[in-house]
């Protein structure tokens, strides 16, 4: 049987401590929450009572069951309240020496059989359980913010854990409605391993002024349906947060670059500029602790027209391609009210591709997304043909044909014998270089990525990819028609990935790694991430979905332009490819096979 916890110390009543705080005590238990002094521990009470008023607020706790919760709390100073408790939680800040402190005096005032955990997101519960004459009964109960919503609870065992601690840990997780994943101490468990090198790297791509801000956080919002981009997350977390977490794990998890926290962490650290709680981060909040964000001297204005940076008028659109990507740009256009002339390589093709819009554009009319009028017209202002000569009197050019860089390149060349002078040539690839095919035209200023999502008519987002070459004007065209369709485009550089797939796919791939390290199975891992990050999919939920040769050759196409070794394609995921299981596609997906 496991144990029954009557009474519980959390000590710190930070953000993080208070929500421990309310979990218990919402689930019927006593709690005594410890601060180091009488300021502190007002403040901690204020964010409980502002938290369980806001629950009521919102019709999510009754105000009795919000008076019956708060008469469960014992506020004190000083740890000697904590010694009659059955299970003490540290939520201090994250630094070592601090809890080693503090587990070294909870050690002479809590009873024998009391269990020691600490809520780190990053440190060694290890090195955290040496400090004690206890290790074996010392634990790390790591709850995410804020902790009364989140679902996930990582519950770190070292080598020296009790199986009985972990066992009695977890079934206390069942009783607080929580899903736990239960790991060893290894640097950045499970959820901010992942998450971290990805925060890293879109910092990255900040401090290199490859994006705007606003861009990075659009395209991972947009492009992966992640709640928060992660720049404003880095805010919500806490910039000097995030630098202690990032340098933890690279001290600790074999000095991985991806996780040596890149130099603007560390100067907005020493500038006060620590996101949300100071007022001021990434973004400029209305004050010190609000989440709303106010326009500052970054903002980007928007023109006053959609042609006012240069653009030019587009009225006529041809789509070169017959595949999934090509389908479903054609019915983008037309629907938004653009001429289109498909081209295809035969008038199989063109039959094919016909028919497959017209039954997406039917499907619309059946959920009653569109009129029949609209299909009506949608289909009318298409015209078909086999032939690239009908490209004759575009004003833009969409490439959505195979992304091999040979293809892609013969058929820019002819694009530009064909089409008339000031035509906006544009690709939809995903990963090769933009200036390649630029470079085989006479017009290279004419030439821009226009990177859709897959399925095009239903993603917000298109990734507008500028070379050294492009124009301004080029890209202004870009940006006007990506807002004439209703959607919302993002600026970037012509790198290898873009954004999205240069933070998406480094980040399913150290998850492949962690899985082949045997850290943990895949359905943990995708919990984690799910009801820790609130990410839609886990990895490996994901990779099936993707495919994971297409992973695989994104993510050799990172590695080979970067040569960071962090990079590296795992080779689990090489393995895989090699034989034969590809995801949802082949019926041979991920999980069914490394569900360890």
């Amino acid at each position: 049987m496991a144990r029954e916890f009557t009474s519980v110390g959390v000590v710190g009543l930070g953000t993080m401590g208070a929500g421990i705080v309310e979990v218990f005590a919402r689930n019927g238990i006593d709690v005594v929450a410890v601060e180091i002094s009488a300021p502190a521990l007002e403040r901690g009470q204020a964010t409980l009572t502002r938290s369980t008023d806001r629950a009521v607020a919102k019709g999510k706790l009754d105000p009795a069951d919000r008076d019956a919760l708060l008469d469960r709390v014992t506020f004190a100073v000083g740890l000697d309240a904590l010694h009659a408790v059955d299970l003490v939680i540290e939520a201090v800040p994250e630094h070592l020496d601090l809890k080693q402190r503090i587990f070294a005096e909870l050690d002479r005032v809590c009873k024998p059989d009391a269990i020691l955990a600490t809520n780190t997101s990053s440190l060694s519960v290890t090195e955290i359980s040496v400090a004690t004459s206890r290790p074996n009964q010392v634990i790390g109960i790591h709850f995410f913010n804020p902790a009364p919503v989140m679902k996930l609870v990582e519950v770190i065992r070292t080598v020296v854990t009790s199986a009985d601690v972990v066992a009695d840990v977890e079934a206390l997780c069942a009783r607080l409605g929580k899903v736990d994943v239960t790991i060893n101490d290894r640097a950045g468990f499970i959820a901010n391993a992942l998450l971290f090198g990805y925060l890293n790297h879109a910092v990255a791509l900040f401090e290199s002024n490859y994006a705007s801000r606003e861009d990075i956080d659009a395209a991972m919002k947009l492009g992966c349906g992640l709640p928060m981009g992660p720049l404003a997350l880095m805010d919500l977390i806490g910039v000097d947060t995030a630098y202690e977490i990032l340098d933890t794990m690279y001290r600790r998890g074999g000095r991985d670059r991806r996780h040596a926290p890149v130099p603007l962490i560390k100067q907005m650290v020493t500038a006060g500029l620590l996101g949300r709680k100071s007022g001021r981060g990434f973004y400029t909040y209305e004050r010190p602790g609000s989440p709303v964000v106010v326009p500052d001297e970054a903002t980007p204005v928007a023109p006053a027209d959609a042609f006012s940076e240069g653009g030019r008028a587009i009225a006529k659109v041809g789509v070169v391609g017959s595949g999934t990507m090509a389908t479903g740009i054609i019915e983008v256009f037309a629907r938004a009210g653009y001429e289109v002339v498909s081209v295809t390589r035969g008038a199989e093709k063109s039959a094919s591709i016909c028919e497959a819009v017209k039954t997406s554009l039917n499907k619309g009319v059946v959920r009653g997304k569109l009129s029949e009028e609209e299909r009506d017209g949608a289909l009318g202002r298409i015209t078909w043909s086999a032939t690239l000569d009908h490209l004759a009197d575009v004003d833009l050019v969409v490439e959505a044909v195979v992304e091999e860089l040979s293809v892609k390149k013969a058929l820019f060349a002819s694009l530009d014998e064909i089409c008339k002078p000031g035509v906006v040539l544009a690709t939809t690839t995903s990963s090769l270089p933009v200036i390649e095919m630029a470079m085989a035209t006479q017009r290279p200023a004419d030439v821009v990525g226009l990177h859709f999502f897959n399925p095009a008519p239903v993603m917000q987002l298109v990734e507008v990819v500028r070379t050294i070459r492009t124009a301004p004007e080029t890209v202004a065209t870009a940006r006007a028609v990506c807002a004439a369709l209703g959607k919302t485009s993002v600026v970037c550089g012509d790198r290898s990935g873009f954004v999205v797939n240069a933070l998406l796919f480094p980040y399913l791939n150290d998850a492949v790694k962690m899985l082949e390290a045997s850290y943990s199975t895949t359905d943990d891992i995708d919990h984690a991430m799910k009801l820790g990050c609130g990410y839609p999919m886990g990895p490996f939920e994901l990779l099936d979905v993707v495919g994971l040769d297409v992973a695989l050759a994104i993510q050799r196409e990172l590695y080979l332009e970067l040569r960071e070794p962090g990079f590296a394609p795992a080779p689990l995921l090489e393995h895989l490819v090699t034989a034969g299981y590809l995801g949802r596609k082949t019926g041979r997906v991920f999980r069914d096979h490394t569900h360890r």
